[in-house]
This record gives structure tokens, sequence and C-alpha cells, in this order.
């Protein structure tokens, strides 16, 4: 028999058997329901995208590698949603009550995912089974979305399935756009990541929860109703309670993670700023965390940034250019050269260097090198900037003193590419001194920094320089203090366009705690011995870091 009711020419979607074809009762018009029902798929999508947006920045700050962590996420994500889609069929003959439930544990898991996995990584030492554990999840639910709301929008208003799958996954898309646009400029920068997720659980729970308990509410047993209502309380309560206790959650996490005595903790536009110790005393206490990392220790620091920069600084050296440093602690080394005429710092997180300016510890570290007015700062990307009119101008030295090249988002900046456009900055006879990471744990990155410098024409000579070791902030069990912490080596490569640079410093140096002209050439010697060659270099389209 036909469905008069069906648009002219064209035949009506095959039921499943087992699904409800009688119309829902609602108590608005079919065509606002639904519209409300769009509207529902569109506030889930934007929780969805923000609860997998949530789980990819989590990864690459507590775990790093963000090509990687990303690659787990969306894959484990994508494979659960077609997961979901099938499990849901078993809930096609209680669309209503289903797609209810679904909502609330998708409330329930993507709110609390984020303090899930900073507790992981807090208490634990390591975040990846949750990861993958949050991310299986969520897919699954989230894929499990679709299919009910399918047969909810069809008991409405039938129509054919083409069309009805059109409107859904346009409803969708766009959703998932605003949530993806919401993440980063909303969100993150104004709540961040703890608060920002269970917001999104909160408006999750209220918006999948109301539609149910209202428009489809004839749909549901009163047991069920009174099941669902009980469920979303108890959600939207712990959410509640949650945001609430985030602030505490946060510096009993912190401490955790750092140990010792958190003075600073905040979160810029492009990352984590933690600075550890006592706000008096010796600033050799200090401790400074760049999402999770340890970039500064104040109890040795100054063997990494001579060895750093008084070789290059070896020969002209009117005019410097600082690549990140942003702390002021290589600006701190240059500037002890009375004869330094500018020093030009590029930092791209303006949040370091008001940090280094005003902390009373880090300013003292750095010598407060930001009140000299032989000191300028650009806050930009050191590539875009390299890239731009401003750079014309020639430098005698250039230090790049920027994070490990295995850490993803800094690969461009140990590309070749990246260096050809340091060496035009160069004047003639002018030297660029590299941080390439450090030489004994990680030898293959390291002569891959080397070789990318030679493949941009330079001609180099690589050292290491001895010190505490850096990484990863893991507990206190687990984080070791200044004075306790192994020896690690600093790698370094010093290169000039015209001949292979002399490794030495200068005898009217200001005087030096760790470097010396025979310790460097040592150093040298040492680093020579472990040479990989004919490692390719690392490029733009081909990043051979990891």
């Amino acid at each position: 028999m036909i469905d008069r009711s069906a648009p002219r020419g064209v035949l009506p979607a095959a039921e499943p058997r087992g699904v409800q074809t009688v119309p829902a009762a609602l108590p608005v018009q079919p065509r606002t329901g639904r519209l409300l029902v769009l509207a529902t798929v569109f506030v889930c999508a934007a929780c969805g995208l923000v609860y997998e947006l949530e789980l990819l920045a989590l990864g690459s700050y507590l775990i790093g590698d963000s090509v990687t962590q990303a690659s787990v996420v969306l894959s484990v994500m994508v494979f659960a949603m077609g997961v979901g889609s099938l499990l849901a069929k078993r809930l096609r003959t209680r669309p209503a009550f289903g797609f209810a439930a679904i909502e609330a544990g998708l409330a329930l898991l993507g709110g609390f995912s984020a303090m899930a996995l900073y507790a992981s990584f807090a208490w634990l030492g390591e975040s990846r089974p949750a990861l993958v554990a949050f991310s299986f999840a969520i897919g699954v639910l989230i894929g499990a979305e679709i299919p009910l709301l399918m047969v909810l929008i069809q008991r409405i208003r039938r129509q054919d399935a083409g069309g009805a799958v059109a409107d859904l996954f346009a409803a969708d898309y766009v959703g998932a756009l605003v949530g993806g646009l919401a993440f980063p400029f909303l969100l993150l920068p104004v709540l961040g990541q703890l608060t920002g997720a269970m917001l999104t659980g909160t408006v999750n729970a209220v918006i999948g929860g109301g539609l149910v308990l209202w428009l489809f509410r004839r749909d549901l047993s009163r047991r069920c109703r009174w099941l669902l209502l009980a469920v979303n309380a108890v959600v939207l309560a712990g959410l509640a309670c949650a945001t609430l206790l985030a602030d505490d959650f946060e510096r009993v996490a912190r401490t955790a993670v750092y140990g010792g005595e958190v003075r600073v903790a905040v979160q810029t536009g492009v990352q984590e700023l933690v600075l550890t110790g006592p706000s008096t005393g010796s600033p050799r206490s200090l401790d400074l965390y760049l999402d999770g990392r340890l970039r500064v220790s104040g109890y040795d620091e100054y063997r990494y940034h001579e060895a750093l920069v008084h070789p290059a600084m070896t020969g002209p050296h009117a005019r410097v250019l600082v690549l990140g440093g942003g702390d002021g602690l290589a600006a701190r080394e240059v500037l002890r050269y009375p004869d330094v005429v500018s020093v030009t710092v590029v930092e791209l997180d303006p949040g370091v260097v008001e940090l280094a300016r005003t902390d009373p510890m880090l300013s003292a570290l750095n010598g407060r090198a930001y009140e000299d007015p032989r000191l300028g700062v650009v806050s930009e990307d050191a590539f875009g900037w390299l890239r731009g009119p401003a750079a014309r101008a020639r430098f005698d030295v250039i230090v790049s003193d920027l994070p490990d090249p295995g850490i993803t988002p800094s690969t461009k900046l140990y590309s070749q590419e990246f260096y050809g456009l340091a060496a035009r900055a160069l004047n003639p006879g002018g030297r660029i001194a590299v941080h390439a990471g450090p030489l004994s744990t990680r030898p293959r990155t390291y002569w891959t920094v080397e070789s990318t410098l030679r493949a941009a024409g330079l001609r180099t000579t690589p050292y290491s320089a001895g010190g505490r070791l850096s990484g990863f902030a893991a507990g206190p069990d687990r984080t070791l203090g200044a004075a306790d912490a192994p020896p690690q080596d600093w790698g370094f490569v010093l290169a000039r366009r015209d001949r292979v640079p002399e490794l030495r410093v200068d005898r009217d140096t200001p005087a030096l705690r760790a470097v010396s002209t025979r310790g460097l050439q040592d150093a040298a010697r040492d680093a020579a011995r472990t040479r990989l060659p004919g490692l390719p270099p690392s490029t733009l389209p081909h990043p051979r870091y990891s």
C-alpha cells in the first residue's frame, strides 16, 4: 500500500523491523519539533568536537609529539564512532530513551575527561591509556547519536531517507564548525581546559535531556522519565561540584606534577607557564616549566646559556638576534659584552617575556636584561618574522634558543628552510648558534639538526655541554630536585657560511663559570666521535625528527 503522505515522486523510506512507525505525539507543531531536533543535533555536534579537541590538546600537552597523539585520538574516535553506530541499532525501538541516556553519558565522560587525564598524569605519571580509553568511549557515544536522531526526526515527519540524512548531517557539520572555533578562541583562553570541558558537558546534558524529557516525553513511561531525570540531575550535580573544586584540584595536581612550591601558574594563549621555588632568596632555586617541560633550572642554567651564546660571540657581535629565549637568559649573556649595540629577541609567547620582566626571581636570574635599553622584543613566530621585511636587517650573531626539535610545534624551526632564512639574515662572517637537543640520549635528532644546517649552506662545528636532566615533570616521587638530578648533556651546533667556525671564547670575554676554550674544543672532539653520517636534512614537507 502506498503512503499518500509521501511527497510526489518519492517513495517512503523502508522502516527497519521493530522500529516504531506511529507518529510521535508532540507538544508542538511537527515543523517546530523538527527544528528543535536539528538544533539539538547542532549543539551536540559542537559539544562532541570540543571533547575531541580537548583530548587532542591534553594529549599533546601531557604526552608530547602532537602528530602522534592527534593520529591516535582521531583514529580511535573514528573507529569507535563506527562501533557506536552499530550498537545504536539495539536502541532503535526506544530511540528517545536511548538518545537521552547517551547524552547523559557523553556529558559525564566528556565533562570529566580533562580532569581524569590530568589526574592520571599527575599521580600515575602516565596518561596514554586514559587518553585511548576516553577517545574510544566518547567516540562510541558520538557514533550512536545520528542513528537515533534519524529515527526521532522520521517520527516527527516522515521523509525520504536521503533528505533526512542531509538535514541531520548539515546541522551536525555546522555545529562541529562552531565547536571547533569556540574551543581555541573562547573556552580554552577564558575558562581553561578543566572548566571548559565541564561547561561543555553541562550544555550537552541540558540540551540532550531537555529535548527528550519535553519534546518526546509521551514516548517515555513514567519510570523512564524519573530515571532520566535522576541520571541527568546526578550528572549535572557532579559537573557543578567539579567546577567549584577545579581550582583546588589544579593546585593539588600541580604540586603532584611539579613538586616543591608552585609559585606562578599562567595559561597564556600559547602554553602553560609554571614557576616553582620560593619568592625570595637565591634565584638558583627557581625552575620554569613550559607546557609541563622543564625549560629553565636556576641551579645550572648558566651552563646551558654560556655554552650556547659565548662561542658565537667570538668575532664581530654588534648586532645580535635571539630566536626564542623569552626568559631573557640568553640575552643576559649577550648583554655582558659592552660593545654589543643591539639585541633583538623574537619570542612567540609574550607571556614568557612579561613573566621574565616582572617576576622578581626570574628577573634576578636574567640579570634584569629587559631593563637594558639595547634590548628589543618582537612577539612573533620566528619563522614568519625571518620571512618578513623586518628581517632584512643583518646580524653579526644569531642565537637559536628554541625548544627541543623533537617537540612537534618546533619542528619547522629546525628545518632546512628555516636555517636558509637565518643564513640570509647573517652579515658576512656572521655566526649562528643552535640548540640541537641532547647528544647522548638522542643522537639521531642531534645529527639531523647538524645535517640540516649543512644542507642550508652553512658550515658547522658540533659540540655539547653538561647539565641537569631536562624533561617532563612527573610527580613528587619522580621529579628530580636541582641538586640530585643526574647529569645530562645539551647539544649545540655553531655554524657560519664562509668557513668552519672555530670553537673558542675570546680572551676579553667577561668571566665565565662553565665555559672555556679548552673545554669547548674537548666537547667538540667528543661529539665528533658520535657522528651519524649520511642523515638526510629535515624539511617542511618531510620532517625527520621524532
